[in-house]
């Protein structure tokens, strides 16, 4: 008789260990618990669904408990509910739907139980129509509720992924949606300036933004929620509320069987993904697993990771040897015509943790500007400033920011400089990029900063500095100059800036702008030579506008 294998949750992280366990071992015994009634579907298509872009609800089924049973001869247990684990007697209770209740051994046992919606005790919340997202059945009565109610106004509360995939999704359907979030900012992988860029969008699209504020109480009647009211003050009307306010690690079974709970309250596992009890393994949303780039405990909930840390659970359980390096966070997020999407560590996590830091900011097309349909992305890149390792990267655009994301997250997962960056040779056609990549263009700024040929400023950095002693100078054109400039700026065009040095003193530090940086960057150049002092401003005027714009509007 093989190895019996107990493996409490499916959806991500538990199918993918139960799959390839039995890839790997043919005699283990494989039992799967799930308390709810579907084992395998994918969760982060459910706001799709909602917004009827994923039409059919089976297309959300990944697999059913006869398919497993068929192909991988896995006894698949829905709607049974782990309610204890006794770990010295290596056994599990079981709580079936009808309240029957069973013990079962194991050999080794695998929890993946996730993460739950966070649900705050504010006043009002267990009206009717105040949903989570999280499982088939929330998207269910969501869609219900839309087709029987005909909502007009809803309010999405937080601004990461779901809730803005949400909202999006929401608007599609012709609702009058408002997204409330906390942060000065929604999507917090994101650094703000970046954040700044999609929330333009956001707006744009007709989808109010409330932000730097928090809920109060729901207003309701009859068990429905009529309005949603703010920290501020403020009403808002609702027909239906969704709440994405984030995810709390499932560990109420670890706990109480005495494993090991981490600082960020994630069940604390190894390398090898074991908890504190060797013959339990934990993976997927509800542990804390290893920052790549930082090294610190955090709590990260993807699903490409847990599917991953499913596969090595298995194979350690077969005998192979594998381990855990570690969770980067790369995500992406679609936002109606913006796509957003992050890697490795923030700036705000850097500072915070005191790790030296350097950034750089491009926007580079998403393809050869002469041919048709280029779009415009912002990419910015955080390095080691003395090595250049790279630490992290966000890209916020249209076309092309998923392959430059990809791009950049197995560089920092191979520990690569930006002077890596600059020598991959990536593919190009005018159709799909250029001959200098847009990650080649981002190396090789960074490089450029890195080796002084181009000492920098950023965005947040203006404000502050000495005017008596500054000389801040818009190379671009005078028609750009007159749609918009920092104040207090000069301008001189950087095609007339070799016949007018004259006209730019000595004594001061030069601080020098364009557009997107590459015009001022060649101003740089020769302002140097001409053995001038110089910065300039990284990212240029699109990115101090954007952010800027943003900051006036806290205010």
């Amino acid at each position: 008789m093989g190895k019996k294998v107990l493996i409490v949750g499916g959806v991500a992280g538990g199918a993918s260990a139960a799959a390839r366990l039995r890839r790997l071992d043919e005699s283990a015994e494989i039992i799967m618990f799930e308390r709810g009634e579907y084992v395998s579907f994918a969760n982060c298509g459910l706001p799709y669904y909602v917004g009827e872009v994923i039409a059919e609800r089976k297309k959300l089924l990944v697999q059913t408990p006869e398919n497993f049973k068929a192909r991988f001869n896995i006894d698949v247990r829905v709607n049974s509910e782990v309610t204890r684990i006794f770990p010295d007697k290596k056994q599990v209770e079981v709580r079936e739907k009808d309240g029957r209740t069973y013990i079962e051994t194991y050999d080794y046992l695998i929890l993946s139980p996730g993460a739950s919606p966070v649900r705050p005790p504010i006043p009002g919340i267990e009206a009717e129509n105040i949903f989570t997202v999280r499982t088939i059945p929330d998207v269910d009565r969501i869609k219900d509720f839309i087709e029987k109610t005909k909502p007009k106004r809803a309010v999405v509360v937080g601004g990461g992924f779901i809730g803005l995939e949400m909202a999006e999704n929401l608007h599609a359907r012709g609702i009058k949606t408002t997204i409330v979030e906390l942060l000065d900012q929604v999507m917090a992988p994101l650094d703000f300036e970046m954040a700044a860029i999609v929330h333009g969008h956001i707006r744009a699209a007709g989808v109010d933004l409330v932000l730097k504020d928090g809920v109060k109480a729901f207003i309701n009647e009859n068990n429905l929620t009529k309005e949603v009211e703010l920290q501020s003050g403020r009403r808002l009307p609702a027909d239906m509320v969704v709440l994405a306010i984030g995810v709390k690690p499932e560990v109420k079974l670890a706990k109480e069987a005495g494993l090991e709970i981490g600082e960020r309250g994630g069940i604390r596992v190894n390398e090898k993904l074991q908890t504190s009890d060797p013959y339990i393994f934990a993976i997927g949303d509800a542990i804390e697993v290893k920052d790549f780039v930082t090294g610190q405990y955090t709590l990260i909930p993807l699903a490409g990771p847990a599917n991953k840390q499913g596969r090595i659970v298995a194979d350690i359980i077969a005998g192979r040897d594998a381990k855990y390096e570690g969770t980067q966070g790369t995500a992406i997020v679609k936002i109606f015509d913006c796509v957003a999407a992050s890697t490795g560590a923030n700036e705000k996590t850097l500072k915070r943790l005191g790790i030296p830091h350097a950034v750089s900011f491009t926007h580079p097309g998403s393809h050869a500007g002469y041919y048709p349909g280029s779009t415009a992305m912002s990419i910015k890149l955080i390095f080691d400033p003395e090595t250049g390792k790279v630490l992290g990267a966000q890209i916020v655009g249209k076309d092309g920011v998923d392959k430059r994301i990809d791009v950049i997250a197995s560089a920092i997962r191979r520990g690569d400089t930006v002077f890596d960056l600059q020598e991959l040779e990536l593919a190009y056609a005018p159709p799909f990029s250029s001959a200098k990549d847009p990650v080649n263009m981002a190396g090789y700024v960074a490089g450029n900063i890195i080796t002084g040929d181009m000492p920098v400023i950023q965005w947040h950095e203006i404000e502050n500095l000495d005017r008596e002693n500054t000389v801040i100078l818009d190379v671009r054109t005078k028609a750009e100059y007159e749609l918009g400039h920092i104040e207090g700026s000069v301008n001189i065009p950087v095609d007339e800036l070799r016949t007018r040095l004259s006209e730019i003193p000595r004594d001061k530090e030069i601080v020098v702008y364009c557009q997107v940086g590459l015009r001022a960057y060649i101003a740089t150049r020769v302002l140097m030579q001409n053995g001038y002092k110089v910065k300039n401003l990284s990212g240029g005027w699109k990115t101090y506008k954007a952010a800027m714009d943003e900051k006036k509007k806290d205010k």
